[in-house]
This record gives structure tokens, C-alpha cells and sequence, in this order.
């Protein structure tokens, strides 16, 4: 399910958005600079100042991850099943990986979420014949890079 064009993209972009549910069956969304592939299956994000995206999970686990290339706009969007980990082999592992990519915050948990389905996110500018170097270029124009 993850392949190895997902994993380039969520090492080169640093930051997606993770989609909860409150207890009030409102959604929140929430910046995440830390998302990792696990395995095929399993993303992972570290709860540095997560307090609200863990208390809703520890509610309703279900969760939404997306990651876009903002230049490139296209991306992936992976629905799933958290389970916050804060203890153990498994933990001690992931945060060793952190720490190795240069993650300097400290870690509270993770949130590994078994992806049970994954798509595209894709602009529409494609449908209308725009390859992604035009986009790049659009993008990178307006962003005066």
C-alpha cells in the first residue's frame, strides 16, 4: 500500500495534516512536521505538543493523514486507525529514528495509524493538461523561488 514514491514524498515534505475527531463530533485538523512511513502498511507521527489530537484519539481512533507536495500540488491522503504508543521496544525504536533525523523536541508519544485506505490528492489544474514541471514552475513563480 505505501510505496516507495509515498515514502520520497513524506521525506521530502515536512509537513502534513492530521484529521481527528473531537467528542463533540466536530473535526480538527492539526500541522504535523513528523510523519513517517513504519511499514507498507503503518504511518507514524510524534506527539510533541499534541494535546488535543491525542485526547480525541484516545476517543474515536479513527484519523485522516494528508500529505501534499504544495509545488507539485498533488499528494496522498491515508485513512486509518491510530494506536498511541508510549512505551516498549516499538517506541524506544521510532524515537531512536527521530532523534537520528534530527527531531530535537521532545517526544511524548506516537501514533502509529494502520492505513486502511489510501488515494491520490490530485489539482484539477492536472484534468485541464498541466504537467507537474508547470505546476513546480507556477508555484515556485508565485512563491518568488
Amino acid at each position: 500500500m505505501i510505496t516507495k514514491e509515498i515514502v520520497k514524498l513524506l521525506s521530502e515534505q515536512k509537513l502534513g495534516f492530521v484529521a481527528t475527531v473531537s467528542p463533540n463530533g466536530t473535526p480538527n485538523l492539526s500541522p504535523k512536521g513528523t510523519i513517517i512511513s513504519l511499514d507498507k502498511n503503518t504511518l507514524a507521527f510524534a506527539d510533541i505538543r499534541s494535546p488535543q489530537t491525542i485526547r480525541n484519539l484516545q476517543g474515536n481512533p479513527s484519523v485522516e493523514i494528508n500529505v501534499v507536495d504544495p509545488f507539485a500540488r498533488r499528494g496522498y491522503r491515508f485513512k486509518g486507525i491510530a494506536e498511541i504508543i508510549s512505551t516498549g521496544d516499538k517506541f524506544d525504536k521510532i524515537i531512536s529514528h527521530y532523534k537520528e533525523t534530527g527531531v530535537k523536541s521532545s517526544i511524548k508519544t506516537i501514533i502509529a495509524v494502520k492505513i486502511e485506505k489510501l488515494s491520490e490528492v490530485l489539482s484539477p489544474l492536472y484534468d485541464l493538461g498541466y504537467t507537474e514541471e508547470e505546476l513546480k514552475a507556477k508555484w515556485k513563480k508565485h512563491y518568488k523561488l
